[in-house]
């Protein structure tokens, strides 16, 4: 018997070290110079196609967001499962997680300094992706006889681009339906477990098992659970990170003008990342900006597709899921990472951050990060299995069978990658993404044209009512 179990054992480790040198050169394929380009450049084509609408129109932004949801006024149609606000904090449950943390402290680790300001570029430009993104989703999707909405990427291409494109939505689909596992699943629970192991010494397979059947608890309630306990955890953990951030900056001020700088010298030249130069900042900077804001995945436009709202008001709530994301909370954890100097320490991922704040608020920090990658973490687990559980729904028309296989594998999934090799996990991450990410962008390219009708449209109507 225990021949057995050692043959299964060197099997195992050798599957493991074959799928990791597969995984090494699609990788490195994937996220090559054409693919930045590509994913840049669709930013760059939406911002400058909508007239730099996240720039020139900030003011009209607010009022139509966070503006209507002072009022009281968030919901604008009856269609859809959950409000507007509720929608863009499902959407940040699935962003502000473990990118923000440990993925921002990756960053500078690989890429030096420099790497934020890429993450910052991103993110600017993003913000257009994203608009694109939750506008298309929520103004193609499909409601059945019973009430129930599906849309997202897949939608807008097949109904967009027309039956003929199918073949691309299916692809991005499946993409979708793989890279569930990474990004949303063993990523957030290998964080988590370390987290809890870190700070309470919880092993790593009882945190697994634990998250796992909390998962199951929030997700077996559909979108309306996840979309009330979104709206509940996400505001409360956002502030409380920023304002501790707030506190160590605070404390800090005199090293933030050599923070500053170390990020401005760092994107274009010498790199303190393994004597790399500027092509690690920005390879680095791009890829854990894309982690950590989603823009250009087309994920959130899953979720976006389930609010009771326009498809221009929702696409304006993206904006701001981005900006809150990646410009202000990941810019919090880097600018706490560089004015401490604790990168020196030679940590890296969520123990360089949680090094960071220890040192930066001696007792209480440590704590905050642990906090924040428990909370983080979890609540994007939520979000990104009902994103899975839509993707293959699509793909298989709706059959119930596969949703229930899907579910269980999914809860199944979450304490294996609580216990799995972290680089592993994160490489593993970078390559679905990568793959999911290009039948989107052909599609937001190619429906440029969709998008800016539809923002001049609602403009119009706007102007037409304040007249």
């Amino acid at each position: 018997m225990d021949d057995f179990f050692e043959t299964l054992r060197q099997w195992a480790l050798a599957m493991l070290t074959a799928i990791e040198a597969i995984n090494s050169w699609v990788n490195n394929v994937v996220w090559g110079p054409p693919f930045m380009v590509l994913l840049v450049g669709t930013g760059l084509y939406l911002t400058i196609r909508l007239g730099f609408f996240q720039f020139t129109h900030c003011r009209y932004i607010w009022q139509q967001t966070f503006g209507l949801l002072i009022k009281g006024r968030q919901e604008r149609r009856k269609e859809g499962a959950i409000s507007p606000f509720q929608a863009v904090t499902s959407a940040m449950a699935a962003t502000i997680g473990v990118g923000n943390i440990a993925g921002v402290a990756t960053a500078i680790v690989l890429g030096g300094p420099g790497a934020v300001f890429w993450m910052w570029v991103v993110a600017l430009v993003g913000m257009a992706t994203k608009f694109g993104e939750a506008t298309l989703g929520t103004h193609f999707r499909e409601v059945d006889s019973k009430g129930r909405i599906s849309g997202g990427v897949f939608y807008y291409i097949e109904k967009g681009l027309g039956p003929r494109w199918r073949a691309l939505a299916v692809c991005y689909a499946f993409f979708a339906g793989i890279a569930v596992f990474g990004i949303g699943n063993m990523v957030q629970a290998n964080t988590l477990a370390g987290a809890l192991e870190a700070g309470f010494e919880v092993p790593t397979w009882v945190s697994g098992i634990v998250a796992a059947v909390l998962v199951g608890l929030v997700t077996l309630g559909g979108i309306k659970r996840i979309g009330k306990t979104a709206e509940k955890l996400v505001p409360v953990m956002a502030v409380i990170y920023i304002l501790g951030s707030l506190v160590i900056l605070g404390l800090h001020f005199g090293e933030l003008p050599g923070a500053f700088g170390q990020i401005f010298s760092g994107a274009f030249g010498a790199s303190a990342a393994a004597g790399g130069m500027a092509g690690a900042a920005i390879r680095y900077g791009i890829a854990r900006g894309i982690f950590s804001n989603e823009a250009g995945l087309g994920s959130a436009s899953i979720v976006y597709a389930q609010s009771r709202n326009t498809p221009f008001g929702q696409g304006m709530w993206a904006i701001w899921e981005v900006f809150i994301d990646t410009i202000v909370i990941c810019t919090m954890t880097a600018l706490v990472i560089l004015v401490t100097g604790a990168v020196a320490s030679g940590e890296t991922g969520g123990e360089l951050a949680s090094q960071a704040f220890t040192e930066g608020l001696p007792g209480a920090g440590g704590y905050l990060v642990l906090v924040g990658l428990i909370l983080f973490s979890y609540t994007t687990l939520l979000t990104w299995s009902f994103y899975g559980e839509k993707s293959w729904e699509y793909l298989s028309k709706g059959n119930p069978w596969v949703i229930v296989i899907y579910r269980f594998l999914f809860i199944l999934v979450i304490p294996i990658g609580a216990i799995w090799s972290l680089d592993v996990v994160w490489s593993l991450a970078d390559t679905l993404n990568g793959l999911m990410a290009a039948p989107n962008l052909v599609a937001l390219l190619a429906l440029g044209g969709v998008l800016t009708k539809l923002k001049i449209d609602a403009l119009k109507r706007g102007n037409d009512r304040d007249s």
